[in-house]
């Protein structure tokens, strides 16, 4: 058993890392306060190789695994959460349906300019009235003059508004089939398509920097080849591709962990009371452990589930406990570092403030922690 991760993931990796410390973590602060969606980084990302990890070089991308895209991930976000989770967005439900599911020409259409980095890509599911309930969503396409109308909100769509965005990927329904039941079709809509309007920015509590918006399609039309993949089964197409985005969130999570262990061991040794650095005291050294003990147990929970991923064997539960026990980690790693940072740690102007307000929302994105603890009740459940 050999925990070491390969020597080229290591290398890129320290890569990255330079590279964040260079070109985010100085910024990060300003971006944050102004909410500034900083374009010339995802630029900077695509001239690295780094927004197609997940899609072959065929297309334009890495083609790398599952653990070296984590690896990746534990440094960016560790620089920034609003930039790795933008990242991430682009990089897992902006790019892989269309990898998935899309035909030749789509793939070289709209895939290759994501993988290069030529833009950037965003997903639309979540509603105003449908989240987790992703078969409640409401928008819906109907078939008209040789392609698609449709009409419906999308909430909460990140990377839809910037000025390297290329398009949305959508989920709507197409009626109900012989069975009663609801269909599903998936489409890609380009960005300034007649009938497609991006909403203002949405004011949020954290991950400022990333842009994040409502959007409405006003009889929206698209022609037949922008239906990506089979009608009817947008749905499962969707489902399909939930695993890979839960270990991503998972290692977005994991960063933030490890960026507030950090800061929170830096400010102990730094700062004196009573004549001594606050690490000398017993109250704040034991959560430095524990924070330590979490981030670790958390770690080798999201490379495996990265590894099952990559060895192709199933890791739906794997994905699942990783995300929930990740973002769990990550919420009590910020508030335990905030508490030892004091004071200094509830101003704005502090870096530790930023991943606090961060956090909270790896516990509701990417399917929230109660659905991940249904998912894994019933895996556990069944196969008992």
């Amino acid at each position: 058993m050999d925990f070491d991760l390969p020597e080229e993931t290591l290398a890129l990796q320290d890569m990255v890392r330079e590279f964040a410390a260079n070109e985010i973590t100085p910024h990060a602060a300003e971006w944050s306060e102004n909410e500034i969606f900083p374009t010339k980084i995802f630029t900077k990302l695509g001239e690295l190789g780094l927004m197609g990890m997940l899609v072959p070089e065929e297309y334009g991308g890495a083609g790398s695994d599952t653990v070296t895209y984590v690896a990746v991930m534990e440094e960016l976000g560790a620089a920034d959460q609003s930039v790795a989770s933008s990242w991430n967005a682009h990089s897992t439900i902006g790019t892989l349906p269309l990898l998935a599911y899309g035909t030749e020409e789509q793939k070289h259409r709209w895939l290759t300019p994501l993988a290069k980095g030529e833009a950037i890509g965003a997903f639309g599911l979540t509603e105003p009235d449908a989240g987790s309930d992703a078969a409640g969503i409401a928008t819906t396409a109907r078939r008209a003059d040789g392609g698609w109308v449709i009409n419906g909100t999308k909430m909460f769509i990140t990377n839809a508004g910037t000025d390297i965005s290329q398009g949305v990927t959508l989920l709507a329904t197409t009626g109900k089939g012989a069975d009663g039941r609801k269909g599903y079709a998936t489409f890609y809509v380009p960005t300034g398509t007649p009938g497609y309007t991006v909403g203002a920015k949405l004011k949020k509590l954290g991950w400022h920097a990333m842009d994040t918006r409502e959007l409405v399609f006003t009889d929206c039309w698209v022609s037949d080849d922008h239906l990506i993949g089979e009608e009817g089964n947008g749905l499962r197409q969707f489902l399909s591709v939930l695993d890979g985005g839960r270990i991503s969130v998972a290692a977005l999570g994991l960063s933030l962990a490890k960026a507030a262990l950090a800061l929170a061991v830096k400010h102990a040794k730094e700062r004196h009371q009573f004549g001594r650095p606050l690490s000398d005291f017993q109250a704040v050294a034991h959560k430095i452990a524990d924070m330590g003990t979490e981030y670790q147990a958390a770690r080798w929970m999201v490379y495996r589930a990265a590894w099952l991923a990559d060895q192709g064997r199933p890791h739906s539960t794997e994905a699942a406990m990783a995300k929930l026990y990740a973002s769990e980690v990550a919420n009590r790693a910020a508030s335990q570092a905030v508490q030892i940072h004091g004071g200094y740690g509830y101003v704005r102007e502090s870096e530790i403030s930023r991943f606090y307000a961060d956090a909270k929302i790896l516990e509701i994105g990417e399917g929230t922690n109660e659905i991940q603890r249904n998912v894994i009740a019933r895996a556990l459940v069944k196969g008992a």
